[in-house]
């Protein structure tokens, strides 16, 4: 009876404990090491992709634009205040992970896709889902093939360091497939190889071949995008293993953009006074900045300068790839979960 006693205050206490520490965690102050690097430099150094319209180019002033670099100005702003505080590193796939494990880059993005083999060996994390994609094949409209199927024999030009040669091999081992590959380092190079006619179909994500068709003249009219999708290709922000508060910031990050679409806070109308009011949701959204930016180290208002940055995950969507951009991409698995999508934030709370 003392034993079941002393068992149960000892419980009491424990649950005493956790309960305080609790409440003392939004007055705790984190940071974490890259978070203050980042301050101390007074930018953020951003992996990404090179020169791939929609997710990582210059536009004709000059000024990087894309869904990758507008998720690294609104890591930016949440840290540093400012998005326009950030550095671009673009990277080849196969640079891509060195510079992030030596700390040349605070953040990779860069087409990078999800996989157990990266974050086991590699020792780095994906902080989410950006881009839910697949890899798939394009080739000259004016050629007769259809369908994979089609390309027995053909050569075929694939980006080297990519999750991309992997699928190729798979899909066309498992059904007796003869191919030949012609793998390059850079993405302009097998753009360059492909056009030139050295391969007879070059595989990638599905969005990749969007992004090289919209930028080749009449593309849609020169260059199909075979129907087949033959892998799975979540594509994400990664950071270096290790620092586990710099890993919640960005997640989190990613998170709001998602969160504040789903509740119709946009870039124009996230400081409205209605927000708060009106939505009981949207005004905690916009009160976790405050409540839980001192935890992370960074600003109170830290949600709120992450939609200013930019806007909304939606917003960054249709102005980079989807249906306002070059690439018309449809939302499709990549639209809110409430519209059948895969788009999903856990609770501000």
């Amino acid at each position: 009876m003392y034993v079941i006693k002393q068992r149960q205050i000892c419980s009491w206490m424990v649950l005493a404990a956790c309960t305080a520490l609790l409440a003392l965690l939004p007055s705790m102050s984190w940071g974490g090491e890259t978070l203050a690097r980042v301050r101390s430099r007074g930018v953020v150094r951003c992996g990404v992709s090179e020169e791939l319209i929609g997710f990582s180019a210059k536009d004709k002033n000059g000024r990087w634009a894309g869904l990758e670099v507008d998720f690294c100005r609104a890591v930016a702003a949440a840290v540093l205040g400012n998005s326009e505080k950030v550095t671009f590193v673009p990277l080849s796939a196969a640079a891509r992970f060195p510079a992030l494990l030596s700390g040349d880059i605070d953040l990779l993005l860069c087409a990078t896709t999800w996989t157990l083999g990266r974050e086991s060996l590699l020792r780095v994390n994906f902080a989410g889902t950006l881009y839910y994609d697949g890899q798939a094949f394009i080739v000259p409209a004016k050629s007769k093939v259809r369908r994979i199927s089609d390309l027995k024999g053909a050569t075929i030009c694939v980006v080297k360091g990519t999750t991309h040669v992997e699928g190729l091999s798979d899909y066309f081992g498992q059904r007796g497939i003869r191919y030949k590959p012609l793998v390059l380092e850079h993405l302009s190079e097998v753009k360059e190889a492909f056009l030139a006619g050295r391969c007879q179909a070059y595989t990638s994500d599905k969005s990749d071949l969007a992004s090289v068709r919209a930028g080749v003249a009449e593309g849609k009219k020169r260059l199909l995008i075979l129907p087949d999708v033959i892998s799975k290709e979540p594509l994400g922000p990664v950071v270096k293993r290790g620092d586990e508060e710099w890993f919640t910031i960005v997640r989190w990050v990613l998170f709001a953009l998602i969160e504040a679409e789903e509740l119709g806070i946009t870039k124009d109308n996230v400081r409205a006074p209605r927000n708060a009011t009106t939505n009981p949701n949207a005004a905690r959204f916009l009160g976790a900045g405050s409540r839980f930016g001192k935890a992370l180290g960074i600003s109170p208002d830290w949600t709120m300068l992450v939609i200013q940055s930019g806007g909304n995950y939606g917003e960054i969507f249709e102005r980079n790839i989807g249906r306002q951009s070059a690439l018309q991409i449809d939302r499709g698995i990549n639209g809110l979960w409430t519209k059948g999508g895969l788009m999903y934030a856990p609770p501000f709370r």
